[in-house]
């Protein structure tokens, strides 16, 4: 039985976000770089941004400025990083190549890592044989017991090779994980994976772990997918003699329709697809937190500057976290209408335009995002919302009628509503002082309210379910509202 002790010896926390530089930032990322900024922030001690980039072949050009960008939209501000520095530096792992070949070489050095000089074509063969007979694929350790002058004259020879890391052949590694506790892996089952490239570049599994001890890393945070490579790292710590720090392994993020992984396939993966469509940060971070932690209180509405004195290792779970976006627009559309009327503007503006609208009159923009405010779920729903305060959409005059109304009564209807309108000054031209007098005047011909409030708000708005009339009135000012009823 292996086992660990856990914990680092640096009093001051310290955690780390250590993306690949692939591409846009996925949510399940967000949730971990915020988990990670939440951890270290409630105990005093700082986040690290370290960029993993060894897996050349997928990094994306500009991907690792785009993040920095992302995050800090988002309210996310690293201690250390490539954009910051700090005494732990470098922070990208491929300006660390000779710092992995020291370690390995250490290693190497000490039979605890082997090299390996089995080509590609043999390694897909055998992984071959191995599925046809139902078997696990794994390396069957070929080269694990080569002497040193036989791999001397494979590498005299000219053959490339790849490091890999020692299992032991029996017992078991016992490891602790923070949520989930004690977990026995059995050694027969692990691999003798790769730890360093034949082109010389570290994997993910090598790199980190090194690249944790140097920079003092006190608590890791990751997903849960990454259970399966636990023992393998801890044995490392043990290889290099080193203490482990703390290690969480966050619950998976699924889909609500149908479980399984949240997936590209499914809907929206990225942060930036959801800050296009106009989903605010604060309602991003609200929405993260919660898909993994449960506060000790049943408060839903969390600041960033909240949650930072609130937020525990204690309220984290293992249990996997449904995505659902019905809960996401919630939370977005509460933070739309904390926001001011001018606020809401400026940010609706870029999608107004978008959507081709003439927004020269700034203070008419106002009123018509005004009107939207309680209606929207996101920035990017502003067109379709206001469309028809910027312009009447065509209608079929039937939508004027009020149940058993007739045209003809409804023309007559909104002629007597006109002419009292008309007697309604620029300046009193408000919602408030429109209902009031258009309904007392209703009340005083003793008529009823939908015959007359129903055509006034078709003909103000041409669709069937809309704002209130006097809302829309409001909005529209006094000219456009009288034109739009000469035109019913």
């Amino acid at each position: 039985m292996f086992s660990f002790l856990f914990g680092h010896k640096n009093t001051k926390p310290r955690l780390r976000f250590a993306p690949s530089p692939t591409g846009f930032l996925h949510i399940g990322s967000l949730r971990a770089a915020l988990f990670g900024y939440l951890l270290a922030k409630s105990q005093g001690g700082d986040l690290i941004l370290r960029i993993e980039d060894t897996d050349q072949k997928r990094e994306v050009t500009g991907a690792t400025e785009s993040l920095i960008k992302v995050l800090k939209i988002m309210g996310l501000e690293f201690d250390e990083g490539p954009h910051l520095g700090g005494k732990y530096g470098p922070y990208i792992q491929t300006q660390r190549l000779d710092i992995y070949h020291e370690y390995s070489d250490k290693l190497l050095a000490e039979g605890k890592v082997y090299r390996c000089f089995c080509s590609e074509e043999r390694l897909t063969e055998m992984r071959e044989a191995q599925e046809a007979k139902k078997e696990a694929p794994r390396y069957d350790r070929l080269c694990r017991d080569l002497s040193v002058a036989e791999a001397e004259a494979k590498i005299k020879a000219g053959e490339k090779f790849v490091i890999r890391q020692k299992m032991p052949l029996n017992g078991e590694v016992k490891v602790y994980d923070e949520l989930r506790g004690e977990i026995i892996f059995k050694a027969a089952d692990l691999d003798d994976h790769v730890l360093i490239k034949s082109a010389g570049i570290p994997t993910y599994q090598f790199a980190n772990v090194v690249d944790d001890h140097l920079m003092e890393i006190t608590q890791v945070t990751r997903g849960d997918e990454w259970l399966g490579s636990f023992p393998k790292n801890i044995l490392l710590y043990r290889d290099f003699g080193w203490t482990p720090p703390k290690f969480i392994h966050m619950p998976l993020i699924l889909n609500k329709v149908g479980g399984g992984k949240l997936s590209k396939r499914k809907g929206d993966v990225f942060v930036e697809d959801y800050l296009a469509k106009g989903y605010l940060p604060e309602a991003l971070i609200n929405f993260c937190v919660l898909l993994g932690w449960h506060p000790k209180s049943d408060q839903e509405i969390w600041t960033l500057a909240e949650l930072k004195k609130e937020f525990s290792l204690a309220g984290m779970g293992a249990s996997p976290a449904i995505f659902d976006t019905a809960k996401l627009d919630y939370y977005n559309s509460y933070y739309l209408r904390q926001k001011s009327v001018a606020e809401l503007t400026k940010l609706c503006l870029p999608y107004l335009v978008k959507a081709g609208r003439d927004i020269g009159d700034l203070k008419r923009t106002e009123k018509f995002t005004a009107l939207a405010q309680d209606r929207l779920k996101t920035l990017s729903e502003i067109g379709a919302t206001t469309d028809f305060l910027f312009e009447l959409p065509a209608y079929a005059p039937e939508l004027l009628r009020w149940k058993i109304l007739t045209l003809e009564e409804a023309k007559i209807n909104l002629a007597r509503l006109k002419s009292e309108l008309e007697k309604i000054n620029e300046g009193n031209w408000t919602k408030d002082r429109l209902e009031k007098t258009i309904l007392t005047w209703i009340k005083g011909i003793g008529g009823q309210n939908g015959d007359y409030l129903w055509p006034l708000r078709v003909a103000l708005t041409g669709l069937k379910n809309s704002p209130s009339p006097f809302e829309v009135a409001d909005a529209l000012g006094r000219g456009e509202s009288l034109r739009r009823l000469n035109l019913a």
